[in-house]
């Protein structure tokens, strides 16, 4: 059975049966992790659990519970009592930083890594040091030290299958497209350099989300628009919805269309339907009912079906879907997290790719565009490096 979200009274009543029906042989209940979020989703696991004690909880993307603070994390790590055997599976469970193998292995047994607590298994790997910022100080990992004792630990409860041992696939080609900022966009970008400049010398940044929150505003300007704190999204002129278009002229079949904002979504997916038709577009973002995103998908996967454009947001279509019958993918924006990124570019790169894949990255040059993509392809997650004195040289 598969988790709905939306709540009615004939799928509350579906769902009792299923949990307390003892006939099946097997069971399977199929649920996104961030139903774990809430408290009918975890509810509703535990419930499954007690009614069905030989069990087994596999957790697919377990980076997914690397943050240890998150409520998903903290519920799916209770469901320890009621899981007989539990399992994760990764592609790359460490995304950030070694640190983040210890809520995921936490989940698989308490001491599977030799320690309760995580301020005793960062004391072990992690180097850290007091930094400044403003007026402000704070603790920061950085380094790690006795990692190949970490791995060997590791190796005890876990076994590596690299994809290019067990799947036959084709290869990456990943390439720029240029597109130039318009003497508004370049007006507006050095304004907000400066504030952000200014708020770091203050001590005004002295955390990883406010300095996340800077980045991201320079982005939206080379995107198009810009979100302030308060009022509306403000529009200003790009190149960058041209350039798009005229990458989407030059391809031939099917290709996903990536945007870290909302805004850009839509846009893109308007100017894309009145070029191509209405049909040839359809948008995978939070806003999508959850009851048509499976349809989306198979309809993508169908070669003589219209829809042409998968155009989503890599933070919820990035992950578990399969659209390979794109071959094409294209960067409009990017997000700063390497995980995500590395989520979104395997959608079109897995099983029942025939073709080689084609990764187009669309950059404004001199931008903090160059920043996020150069660190990504070096497999630097941002949000965990940008910090301390690197946080000038990012803004710069």
């Amino acid at each position: 059975m598969r988790w709905v979200p939306t709540k009615t009274q004939r799928y509350e009543n579906d769902l009792k049966d299923f949990i307390v029906n003892r006939e099946p042989l097997l069971k399977v209940f199929v649920m996104n992790i961030e139903a774990f979020s809430s408290q009918r989703g975890t509810e509703a696991a535990t419930a499954f659990l007690y009614q069905n004690p030989d069990n087994i909880v596999i957790v697919d993307e377990s980076t997914t519970i690397k943050n240890r603070k998150a409520a998903r994390t903290k519920n799916i790590i209770a469901l320890q009592g009621r899981a007989k055997y539990r399992r994760i599976l990764t592609g790359s469970p460490i995304t950030k930083s070694p640190m983040d193998l210890f809520s995921q292995c936490n989940f698989l047994a308490e001491k599977a890594l030799g320690f309760n607590s995580y301020y005793a298994f960062q004391a072990r790997y992690a180097n850290v040091q007091k930094r400044q910022m403003g007026h402000r100080s704070f603790q920061q990992i950085v380094g790690y030290r006795r990692l190949d004792e970490l791995s060997e630990k590791l190796d005890r409860f876990s076994s590596r299958v690299l994809k290019v041992d067990c799947l036959d696939l084709p290869v990456k080609v990943y390439t720029q497209r240029e597109v130039a900022l318009t003497p508004e966009q370049v007006k507006l970008y050095m304004q907000m350099k400066k504030l952000a400049l200014a708020k770091l010398e203050s001590g005004e940044l002295a955390t990883t989300a406010s300095v996340l929150t800077q980045i991201m505003r320079l982005q939206q300007i080379c995107c198009g628009h810009l979100q302030p704190d308060d009022g509306e999204i403000q529009t200003v002129k790009s190149n960058r919805l041209n350039e798009l278009l005229d990458v989407t002229e030059e391809l031939q079949g099917k290709a996903i269309i990536w945007a870290t904002y909302t805004h850009d979504i839509q846009q893109v997916a308007y100017a894309l339907r009145d070029r191509f038709g209405p049909e040839s577009v359809a948008t995978y973002y939070g806003a999508t009912p959850q009851d048509e995103r499976q349809e989306i998908v198979e309809n993508f996967q169908k070669k003589d079906h219209p829809l042409r454009f998968f155009v989503g947001q890599p933070k919820t279509g990035g992950y578990g879907i399969t659209l390979t019958a794109a071959n094409t993918v294209v960067y409009y924006s990017n997000s700063y997290d390497l995980e995500i990124r590395l989520q979104s570019e395997d959608r079109a790169h897995r099983i029942g790719q025939d073709n080689k894949v084609t990764y187009i990255d669309l950059v404004s040059p001199g931008t903090i565009d160059e920043k996020i993509l150069g660190a990504l392809r070096s497999k630097i997650d941002i949000a965990g490096k940008v910090l301390g004195e690197e946080v000038q040289a990012w803004l710069r």
